[in-house]
């Protein structure tokens, strides 16, 4: 057997160090700010990262309601809910989405790009997303993440 045998070092939930960032979403666009959100949330930008441990670090996203959509998205892109009842199907544009719940567009995003089980859901409650610049995070002095 060779000396310089290595093991794989994987991650465990009670030696996860996480940070917080923050990103202006000012006149970014959505698909490709939701991405790397998604990554940051997994914990992928870290050299520990470990595919069946939530190992993320924590994102607030401020000016959620300055997003924008390329190309025609903006009108035809359709954002679908259903309630369980017969009839209880019902959708608005991208455009209505911003005008009345612009976190929502966000959110629909960055979930959409995130593990479909438990530990998506535990990865989700680590993004806060805000309509306006101010958020209730500054205790944890968040650093500016560049996209």
């Amino acid at each position: 057997m060779d000396t310089l045998s290595y093991k794989t070092q994987s991650a465990k939930k009670e030696e996860v160090e996480r940070k917080w960032h923050i990103i202006d979403a000012e006149g970014e666009v959505v698909g490709r700010m939701s991405s790397k959100i998604a990554s940051v949330l997994r914990g992928k930008h870290k050299a520990s990262y470990t595919p069946h441990v939530d190992t993320g670090d924590y994102v607030i996203v401020v000016n959620a309601g300055k997003v924008r959509f390329t190309g025609n998205k903006l009108y035809k892109k359709v954002y679908q809910r259903y309630s369980g009842y017969p009839g209880g199907q019902s959708s608005r544009t991208a455009k209505e989405m911003l005008d009345k719940k612009p976190i929502g567009v966000l959110e629909a995003a960055v979930r959409g790009m995130l593990p479909k089980n438990r530990l998506g859901r535990a990865m989700f409650k680590k993004l806060f997303v805000y309509e306006s610049a101010e958020h209730p995070h500054e205790a944890q002095k968040p650093e500016k993440l560049e996209l």
